[in-house]
């Protein structure tokens, strides 16, 4: 028996002396054929999509994906695996929403919404008035309380469709999603209809959180979204007759906070353990699909990347957590209590990585650093070009890993191609079958390489030039 040890010990001690001798290409080129041929993230969501579906904070989908999760990760062999607790909300649907559009006394034609996440329900038997079209703001406050008042609402700005990046398409017109409904109550009316953020036309509507923000009980109105078909429609409809009515019932609710956690794990730095490096996707979801894409993608590569650093053979310098962050879809009250105790325990984190783009192929990342950091990262663009990777640019992370930031550390974001993400986001379309393995595990690969190459050369180095070959 001790001579068993004994050899494991020296197997061991050569194999990390052969890996130190490696390239850094060579040690990509490891990880790559580990991700691709001997992946792990695709089984994982498998299961997390099939067998437990959506996992909206306070359901019982995302209970099960706690469980499931800790347990995963409890098989790798890492040094610590934990629950952290978090109190979220908990909103719920309820049946089924339904709507028409009224041309005249028993003249309708129905159309698709679904409630927006947060929103308040209609009476019982539902909610019927005039409609007015707005394209923003501006058009709203110049129609005023007179043209406005006991109508409801219909935004109607589309995603702006000559932009190649669907993710600033999608920022130029969220406002009014999120905040559509308190801008409206402020000139008396009685709901809110909103286009869905999609490029694509079809017939799916695609919720996503709104907010009341001060606004008394009393005053909350209904918040829908429409698919981008039946908002043509009804936009058609309007030019030809203003007078039509529009009808809509939804049942959903806002109950009482509940406690859910965020899932964690970790590998202990052979050398530096107590500065922290992140990597994580958000464990909540939307309802109308399984959130495969959104964000479960991103907790699968998350999870495969210390799985793909122990198997490449890598004993990382930094300790290196997987957090699997709950409610960052209609709260983002996980990532706050992350950063929160990380703060309170004065944990050093030097670098964050965040996956919550969809698992479509990777194409590089964003980085919220310093230029001292970005020159570093730039330096290893020849690394990640075998690999098609070649968007490096300064910008966004992710909304998990935000409350991190300090003034030296390296924040970042995967950035998939996105050119058919909105296409499934916050939809009943967003389902594993939308998946890639492939691309999936192509992601994993591209975020362990990241956070191998972090966790070797440190951040802010003084020199930069030598960092592609040890």
């Amino acid at each position: 028996m001790i001579k068993l040890k004994r050899v494991l010990t020296i197997a061991m001690a050569l194999s990390s002396v052969v890996l130190v001798a490696q390239s850094d290409e060579d040690v990509l080129k490891t990880i790559y054929k580990q991700s691709l041929t001997n992946g792990q993230s695709y089984q994982w969501l498998n299961h997390l999509s099939n067998q437990i579906g959506s996992r909206l904070s306070g359901s019982l989908g995302a209970e099960k994906a706690v469980a499931y999760t800790k347990e995963e990760l409890d098989k790798l062999g890492l040094d610590k695996v934990w629950l952290q607790p978090v109190m979220v909300p908990r909103w719920v649907r309820g049946a089924k929403e339904y709507a028409f559009i009224e041309t005249e006394r028993g003249k309708t034609n129905t159309v698709n919404i679904c409630a927006l996440g947060g929103s308040v329900a209609t009476p019982g038997l539902g909610l019927k008035a005039n409609i007015v079209e707005v394209k923003n703001f501006e058009e709203l406050e110049a129609l005023g309380k007179a043209e406005v008042e006991g109508k409801i609402v219909f935004y109607n700005r589309p995603m702006q469709a000559d932009l190649i990046s669907t993710f600033e398409a999608y920022g130029g017109c969220v406002n009014q999603r999120y905040s559509g409904a308190v801008e409206a109550a402020k000139y008396g009316a009685v709901a809110v209809i909103v286009r869905s953020m999609n490029l694509r036309q079809d017939d799916l509507p695609h919720t996503g959180s709104m907010t009341y923000g001060n606004l008394p009980v009393d005053e909350r109105i209904p918040s829908a979204a429409i698919s981008t078909n039946d908002a043509n429609l009804l936009s058609t409809m309007l030019q030809l007759n203003k007078d039509i009515k529009f009808y809509f019932k939804q049942s959903c609710k806002q109950l009482k906070d509940v406690q859910s956690y965020n899932v964690i794990g970790q590998i202990t730095g052979s050398e530096f353990p107590d500065e922290y490096m992140v990597v994580g996707g958000h464990l909540d979801s939307w309802d109308l699909g399984d959130g495969s894409h959104d964000d479960g993608a991103g907790v699968v590569q998350s999870m495969d990347v210390l799985r793909l650093l122990k198997e490449s053979g890598i004993t990382p310098k930094r300790s290196i957590r997987v957090v699997l962050f709950m409610n960052e879809e209609n709260g983002l009250r996980g990532g706050k209590k992350y950063a929160e105790v990380a703060k309170q325990k004065n944990e050093n984190h030097v670098f964050a990585l965040e996956s919550d783009s969809g698992g479509f192929t990777p194409r590089g990342f964003n980085f919220d650093c310093s230029d001292a950091s970005f020159s570093q990262v730039l330096s290893w663009e020849p690394l990640f070009k075998p690999y098609l990777i070649h968007y490096f640019e300064k910008g966004g992370s992710g909304a998990d890993v935000g409350p991190l930031k300090t003034e030296t550390n390296v924040l970042a974001g995967l950035r998939p191609d996105s050119q058919r993400y909105f296409d499934h986001h916050h939809a009943s379309n967003d389902t594993f079958d939308a998946i890639n393995k492939r691309e999936l595990e192509l992601g994993a690969a591209t975020m362990t390489s990241l956070v191998y190459l972090f966790d070797k050369y440190g951040i802010n180095p003084i020199n930069t030039s030598g960092n592609i070959k040890k």
